[in-house]
């Protein structure tokens, strides 16, 4: 079949944020890099426009990224481009995770990660031999994958769309916490992007500030400290403005990385503190214990060399009760943390924990998917009731992100920040947590009390 273009889709979710969407389509904009020369290839995100339909024909092949929090949406995206016979493609993490839902769908599913299928789902939709499902949970070398092209940089322009530019340098996580994906979308084997790959389209891109996607990028201190020198060194060589990561708190313990990471423009970490009840150890995989105190002293040393610290914190394990809500309040209030990050526990297909809630008998019944979001609650907590896990969280919000709690951090945090350097990290210091604040705000409407 001749393919007239191909089209790449991100459902929408924020929408434009002060005239541009928050962050770039990094996964798309890899796919796109991937489609041959000669076929032309779109990015349709829908943040920044809505979905032209019209322009989807029978020889359009249509691919669709989606979370779980906006699979709604990518079906209902997906019905209406079939209907006009263009063939779908649905990949991402609920694709990965709930693969049968989607199939019910979809024209095509794509399980795992889609670098190494999606050239051969465009040569069978050529040829007229697509299959229904392509699997590659092989946890491959990431050496050469999908590279961006010049074509996709130009078609993007993350400078003028896009407030946030995503990069990814290491992929997997070995930890297995009860209630994430990450272990199940990217294997828990750690793997590395080359450097020179890196420093390369950072290059080429021209971004001089961005956020990692990784999973868990600071555990590479302790697993691979020997590449994690290397490329802090080549960082260091590059004009950058900052870049943050996602990290363990076990960062704190490696003072020569940290002082390191400072010159090589590191900005700060998103740490998974998760929790300050020590009961909830089990659940957190190895990587947080729930000891307030330690977690002061580590962010105590990553602040002593100059790096900020957002906090991420998750409420609704079954030895939460509601007094966690006002202990977690003091904590973030002591700590000094820079940015704070509060989520609902979230029971997402495939995790350890909804299969658990599920034998209980404990998922709230008729939640959309749409509600996945970390804002809702959508199940029965264990240590307290429904409506007391929504109402401390929405207290905790209403106190971390009203705009004097939010200008108080920010102020802390610019204190820290040397005055030649003070115009460039403004942007960083306060776009955490006003970005957090827009997340709580699509809290509309709860998920249905029984």
């Amino acid at each position: 079949m001749d393919i007239d273009k191909i089209v790449l889709v991100y459902p929408r979710r924020d929408g434009l944020i002060y005239g541009r969407a928050h962050g770039a389509p990094y996964t798309l904009m890899r796919l796109a890099s991937l489609v041959p020369e000669e076929i032309p290839v779109e990015i349709w995100d829908e943040d920044l426009r809505p979905i032209d339909f019209s322009r989807c024909t029978p020889h359009t092949l249509m691919g669709i990224t989606s979370k779980t929090l906006s699979i709604d949406r990518a079906r209902a995206i997906a019905l209406e481009a079939r209907r006009r016979g263009t063939t779908v493609v649905i990949g991402g993490t609920h694709a990965t995770l709930a693969p049968d839902e989607v199939a019910a769908w979809a024209d095509v599913v794509v399980v795992g990660e889609g670098y190494r299928t999606w050239p051969q789902i465009i040569q069978d939709f050529a040829r007229g031999t697509l299959q229904k499902m392509y699997v590659d949970e092989e946890w491959a070398p990431l050496a050469g994958v999908a590279r961006l092209t010049d074509r996709v940089i130009k078609m993007v322009n993350e400078k003028k769309y896009y407030w946030t530019p995503y990069l990814e340098v290491t992929r997997g996580c070995p930890r297995n916490c009860t209630f994430c994906t990450a272990i199940r979308v990217s294997g828990r084997i750690m793997r590395h992007r080359p450097i020179d790959e890196v420093v390369e389209e950072i290059q080429r891109r021209g971004i001089k500030r961005f956020f990692l996607t990784d999973d868990n990028f600071g555990l590479n201190f302790r697993t691979h400290p020997n590449y994690i020198v290397q490329l802090f060194e080549a960082f260091a060589r590059l004009p950058l403005d900052g870049w943050t990561a996602q990290a363990e708190m076990m960062v704190g313990e490696f003072p020569e990385l940290l002082a390191l990471a400072r010159r090589a423009h590191l900005d700060k970490f998103f740490i998974g503190f998760e929790s300050i009840n020590p009961a909830n150890r089990r659940e957190l995989g190895g990587k947080s214990s729930g000891n307030v105190e330690k977690y002061k002293q580590i962010i105590r040393e990553i602040h002593r060399h100059g790096i900020g610290v957002v906090g991420l914190f998750v409420f609704g394990f079954d030895h939460d009760t509601p007094q966690v809500f006002e202990e977690t309040w003091k904590f973030i209030r002591e700590s000094e943390l820079d940015g704070v990050s509060v989520t609902i526990l979230t029971p997402y297909p495939g995790t350890p924990q909804r299969e658990q809630w599920l034998r209980e008998g404990r998922l709230l019944p008729n939640v959309p998917w749409s509600l996945y979001d970390t804002a809702h609650v959508t199940y029965h907590p264990k240590g307290m009731t429904v409506e007391q896990l929504r109402e401390g969280y929405d207290w905790l919000c209403r106190k971390l992100y009203n705009p004097m709690s939010i200008l108080a951090r920010g102020v802390r945090a610019m204190r820290r920040v040397p005055p030649s350097r003070a115009h460039a990290k403004f942007f960083s210091v306060f776009s955490t947590d006003f970005g957090y604040r827009k997340t709580y705000s699509f809290r509309h409407y709860s998920a249905p009390v029984p």
